[in-house]
Order: C-alpha cells, then structure tokens, then sequence
C-alpha cells in the first residue's frame, strides 16, 4: 500500500520512499564499535525519538545519518538518496548539539546566511528551477520565537537562545525531514514546552523528525515511536505503551517520613525501593501483596499505585552492556 505525506512545495520526494533507511549500519573508532550493524527506517510523516544512555550510539548514529560521519560498513539513504544529495537538495534540516554559530552575527543575519546557502544549491525538482525556495526569515524566526531577538548578536545570546537559532537555522530550509540531536539541551521548563508546541505545528504539515533525547518525558509525550538504542544496537523499536510493555510490575507510590528502606525492601511483593524525601517508591512484582504488607506494617499514607512507566523499561532495556 502506498502511504502518502503531505506536500508544501514542487518537487518534494514522493511518499512512498522510506524517510530514513539505514542498513547494516556500523562504526568503530579503535577497539570500540560506537554503532554496531544498525538497521532502522523512518516513514515519512513520523516523529520518531532515538533513546538511549551515554555511549549507545545516537549521536554517531545521527552523524553518519546526516552525512558528517562515514560509516566503516553499511548504508544510509534519506528520501532514497544519499545523505548529501539529500541535503544539497534541501530535504533535511538538522539541528545538533556541536558545531559553533557566528557570534558576531545577528540573528537575522545569521538565519538570512543559512537560507542563501540552501538557496545556491540545485533545485529540489522542477524543470528549469535553478534556485530552491526556502521560507521566509521573518517567518521562521517567528516560528522559533526569535522575533524580539532578531537585531541582536548571536554571541551575546544564552544557550538556550542559541538553541532556537539553530532551530531556525534547521527550519529556514523548508525541509522534510528535521533531524534533533538534544534539541531542548539548555531550555528552561516554559521554554521546552514552547519548542515543542512549536515542532508539533512543523509536523502537523507532513514533516518527518527524528529526534535524539535524555528527557524521558520528551519521548513519552511527543514521539510517535521510540527507538531504544544499547551499546550501538537497537534493543527496542515501537511507540510508548509497546516498550512500557515489557516491563511488568507496578509502582507503589507513598509518604512515609524516616522510612526504613531496606525494612520496605523485604515486603513481600518488593523487588527494589526509592526514597525522595518524605516520599518512597516500591517497585513491585506482586503489588496487591506488597500494599497489603505496607498498609498493616507501616504509618503510610497518600498512596498510589501506577503502572510502571517508559523510565523503568528504559532502565530495563538499557543497564546490561551500555557504556559510559
């Protein structure tokens, strides 16, 4: 069955090519293989996030996606081209956690460059276009929050602010795919909600986005489909509930100032406990047991008792073999 994506210009790839194929996909650096035979596809239209602790391999993953990085064995193909003809035609828009921006620039100025440089490039399609259309700045820098910003130099600007350039700057291009390394590193709580609401209109026209992330909630929230990465492979592949799935149990959630974790710890029913303050969470295998036991055993009070959630599946799927 042929899906289909929404278009916003002429000569955009056709629906039915994989957004992101990547096969076989492998890098070594040494004695160390940062990504290990990795085989992944992205339809268009999904929001995809790529989780997984420090050294899984998203980021070299996302390197050698964009064309940065060349992989010691494997393939990967945006919109069934190579990553950069895919780029030069102005399909993706990227937006990563290394590479410097122009501090003696504005933010204008800055977003004005990155939209002349993918207009100098080959036409995305149609016959005798010899320039490719990109949107306008005003435009962007208002979907990136940056009008109030625009006359002021780029050096002089917070992390966070600078985030949001490089979001312009990923925009400005008109592109298909966006591709987010730690897009909402530096973000203050009000302003990752922003860049969210913001990303979530992008995809709303078609877009494809994959994005790499530490922030659980994130993924959880804003994902169509999780993608756990361990030790350069994927050890899980589906949306939220499907890998919440594998972890059975659930959490019983309590007040219990002073509490005795290693006496909680031995309930029957307990398979590991958390202090937060006042506050405890039993992690349980049998929690009908275990809250019985609680109940008639200890001052306890406010309790919850809710399914286990994406954070321990990520803990399950990730502890054995991931690397620092």
């Amino acid at each position: 069955m042929t899906e289909t994506v929404l278009t916003r210009s002429s000569g955009k790839p056709a629906g039915d090519r994989a957004a992101v194929s990547l096969r076989g996909l492998t890098k070594r650096y040494g004695q160390v293989t940062a990504v290990d035979g990795l085989d992944l596809t992205i339809r268009p239209g999904e929001v995809v996030a790529l989780l997984g602790p420090n050294g899984a391999g998203k980021s070299t993953t996302i390197d050698m996606l964009l064309g940065l990085t060349r992989p010691d064995a494997g393939t990967a193909q945006l919109f069934g081209l190579p990553p950069g003809e895919a780029i030069r035609r102005g399909h993706v828009g990227a937006l990563l956690q290394s590479g410097g921006l122009l501090p003696d620039l504005t933010v204008r100025e800055i977003v004005q460059l990155a939209s002349a440089l993918h207009r100098g490039g080959p036409a995305r399609g149609a016959a005798g276009r010899d320039s490719r259309r990109t949107r306008p700045v005003d435009a962007v820098l208002d979907r990136a929050g940056l009008t109030d910003l625009a006359g002021r130099r780029v050096g002089r600007l917070s992390g966070g602010q600078q985030q949001r350039v490089r979001f312009a700057m990923a925009l400005v291009a008109d592109p298909d795919l966006i591709v987010l390394d730690e897009p909402t590193t530096g973000l203050d709580v009000e302003a990752r909600r922003a860049f969210w609401a913001q990303l979530r209109e992008e995809t709303q026209q078609g877009r494809t986005v994959l994005f790499a992330t530490h922030y659980l909630d994130e993924a959880d929230s804003y994902a169509d489909r999780i993608v756990l990465m361990r030790a350069g492979q994927v050890v899980a592949d589906g949306t939220a509930g499907q890998i919440k799935a594998v972890v059975s149990g659930r959490t019983i959630r309590a007040t219990l100032p002073g509490a005795d974790l290693a006496t909680l710890a031995a309930l029957p029913g307990v398979d590991r406990v958390e202090g937060r303050g006042d506050s405890v969470l039993l992690h349980c295998i049998d929690s009908d047991t275990a809250l019985r036991a609680l109940i008639t055993t200890t001052p306890a009070r406010d309790i919850e008792v809710v399914a286990r959630g994406l954070e321990d599946a990520f803990i399950a799927l990730t502890m054995e073999g991931a690397q620092s």
